[in-house]
């Protein structure tokens, strides 16, 4: 169940620290020596992949102006632009993959992509990238994901938008065409999205109902949501990353810069390691603390044949006596001997009359 996948040189699953990918998008802003500079700047980070998007504009739609190939939507980052125009602005060329895909290797970075039609299969096998991505709003496309399952390569699958129905047929549709290592991505596409619309409790229900690895890819700011998604069981975090959302670009106000991802990547490390077993009673690295606990003492010098009272028995630290459970116990009990305060009670200090 929920069995671990390699991608590249790492292991991924319950077992091992999650698997942070940094998405370039179009933050590149058309630049190749920024695109660069963000393979770097995810290194140094501490990133474990990049993630390209492979397209052109004329494989995602048609070149037309108005319409509903317009966005008008007033909530939009991208109002005012039609769907060709903002593609022709987002998009990674495609001769630049092979010197980013170095660039990777030599700073021992995994490096795949998002493929949006069959042709950019073909095109990224060329440099038998270790895994594949479907996007949230191709995750309805079967023919795509039959074409990526066949390479036989493991394969993420963001979830937004996507009905359960929609995500049986999209698993299925993968594992019938020869994919059998699938993690499915819980997301919401909106950009940015906000903590109150991500509902991260989907990912647990979403590893029990397909079987298989859960991970998150975020479209919120701040790093929070992907830290609590550790909590539900995220084996995989997914976020856009950019050198300075001042940059602008097509996804900078939804993207995190190096300082955030460096901190996503210690505080979700660290959560990981906090989920830990189920344990109760006391751990090995408590053992030094117990000393601290509250345990009963002889607060006044007594003599032998005195009583326990209110006075001269007490619950306080260090915890070297008796558990405070019986303080009632010993109250009215007589000592068998000369005590001096400060004394740590234990049972051989009383009289027991049988």
């Amino acid at each position: 169940m929920n069995k671990e996948i390699v991608i590249g040189s790492r292991r991924i699953g319950t077992n091992n620290p999650p698997f942070v990918i940094a998405e370039m998008s179009g933050n590149h802003n058309q630049s190749l020596e920024k695109a660069l500079e963000i393979v770097e700047a995810a290194a140094k980070a501490g990133v474990h992949a990049i993630k390209l998007q492979t397209y052109t504009a004329d494989t995602l739609t048609l070149d037309i102006e108005d319409g509903e190939f317009y966005i008008k939507d007033p909530g939009s980052l991208w109002k005012g632009f039609s769907l060709y125009k903002l593609y022709e602005q987002a998009y990674t060329p495609w001769e630049w993959h092979k010197p980013i895909f170095n660039r990777c290797r030599e700073l021992g970075l995994c490096c795949f992509s998002t493929p949006f039609d069959e042709t950019a299969v073909d095109f990224l096998e060329s440099f038998d990238v270790p895994a594949y991505k479907i996007a949230s709003f191709e995750n309805n496309h079967l023919p795509l994901i039959r074409k990526v399952a066949a390479t036989g390569k493991p394969l993420l699958i963001s979830t937004g938008m996507a009905t359960i129905a929609e995500l049986d047929e999209a698993v299925h549709a993968a594992m019938e065409s020869g994919c059998n290592n699938i993690i499915l991505l819980k997301c919401t596409s909106s950009y940015p999205a906000i903590p109150e619309n991500t509902n991260i409790r989907t990912i647990p229900h979403m590893r029990d109902l397909f079987d298989v690895q859960v991970g998150l890819s975020d479209h919120t700011m701040g790093i929070g949501v992907a830290v609590a998604s550790i909590a539900m069981g995220a084996t995989v975090i997914e976020k856009h990353f950019t050198l300075r959302r001042a940059d602008g670009g097509v996804d900078s106000a939804f993207s995190i810069e190096p300082e955030e991802m460096k901190a996503l990547i210690v505080e979700t490390k660290r959560a990981w390691h906090a989920l830990g077993k189920v344990s109760y009673g006391l751990t090995e690295k408590e053992k030094a603390a117990k000393q601290y606990r509250r345990s009963l003492y002889v607060a006044q010098d007594m003599r032998a044949g005195d009583a326990f009272t209110k006075e001269n028995l007490r619950a306080i630290r260090p915890g070297y006596g008796l558990s405070p459970k019986y303080y009632d116990v010993l109250l009215g009990m007589k000592v068998t001997k000369n005590i001096k305060r400060g004394t740590p009670v234990s049972w051989d200090l009383v009289c027991i009359e049988g």
